[in-house]
């Protein structure tokens, strides 16, 4: 079967050999395996530390969380009561249905609403719907925001949200590099200051890199990209996700994180698609629909430039 449930996860597996596991908690992706054309074996691509709670107890340290309805700390009216990175990552979510299930691939819609939990900290009425959906060398996640409000005031009862897939790739972090961000403008969270992390900078290198700390907010970002190291890669095509976080919090910070395995921080990079600077916006009885495209680089892209 292509599609399997079990003990709190759902499996979906492909005719030529990947797999995907999602966890109903958070409807966290915890693995993704596929092979390339030339090395058909499936090969994990996505990184989970060996200290991460799998229980539901908190949110995964690694695979791909689903950050809503804010990035952060919260800094919007309506989300001053949630903390980091907002509910979506740690609620448990419901099993919907099979999207699709046929020799192109396999794909599933998980869906959270308001709970008592979420209501007692967010009161504003919302749906959210997940697609996940696997191919033989590609994996595409969709979140799906529906405004249910049926109000017809003016100005309109809006939806305001941040949303992000933290996509932890399966990667030596300390040879790979990030293309299609070159004079883009972004934002370093690793600088000491508010004022110099509020500080708007442009990045100058043809590949972004991850040998130091690294947090990065690109901004208004080409949507396209490609995280590369020899021997492999991952491109990533995005819509509706204007912003991508480059994270890497290498021995400095990721010391101090209970969940991280050590040396963890050695085997992964985060590169996640996002809209985190400013705010998404749905109007009553409306949907946004944010996605990612994650597919397997097959062949060499370049040598060793670091």
């Amino acid at each position: 079967m292509p599609v399997h449930q079990a003990n709190g996860r759902v499996i979906l597996t492909h005719p030529k050999g990947s797999s995907v596991e999602l966890l109903l908690y958070g409807a966290t992706v915890i693995s993704w395996k596929a092979g390339t054309i030339p090395n058909p074996e499936p090969n994990e691509r996505l990184f989970v530390s060996s200290k991460a709670a799998l229980d539901g107890s908190k949110p995964v340290r690694g695979g791909i969380p689903v950050v809503f309805p804010c990035f952060g700390a919260p800094t919007h009216p309506e989300h001053s009561r949630l903390g980091q990175h907002g509910f979506a990552r740690s609620e448990a979510w419901t099993f919907d249905s099979i999207v699709m299930d046929n020799a192109a691939g396999v794909s599933v819609r998980l869906t959270l609403g308001p709970t008592p939990s979420i209501r007692a900290k967010y009161d504003r009425p919302f749906h959210l719907a997940y697609v996940v959906t696997l191919a033989e060398h590609q994996l595409t996640t969709d979140l799906h925001v529906t405004n249910p409000s049926a109000s017809t005031a003016y100005p309109p009862d809006n939806l305001e949200f941040q949303a992000l897939f933290h996509n932890y790739f399966r990667a030596p972090a300390n040879e790979i590099l990030v293309f299609k961000l070159q004079n883009n403008k972004y934002y370093d969270k690793t600088e000491a200051t508010e004022e110099g992390r509020n500080n708007a900078k442009v990045e100058t290198r043809a590949g972004v890199d991850v040998r130091k700390f690294t947090d990065s907010v690109y901004e208004d970002a080409s949507q396209e990209y490609e995280v590369t190291w020899p021997g492999g890669g991952v491109e990533i095509r995005a819509k509706e996700l204007k912003d991508v976080v480059v994270w890497n919090p290498q021995l400095v910070a990721g010391i101090k994180l209970a969940d991280m395995e050590d040396g963890g921080w050695e085997k992964f990079v985060c590169v996640e698609p996002g809209y985190v600077r400013g705010f998404a916006k749905v109007e009553p009885g409306k949907t946004w629909i944010g996605r990612q495209v994650m597919s397997v680089i097959h062949h060499e892209r370049r040598i060793n430039q670091l």
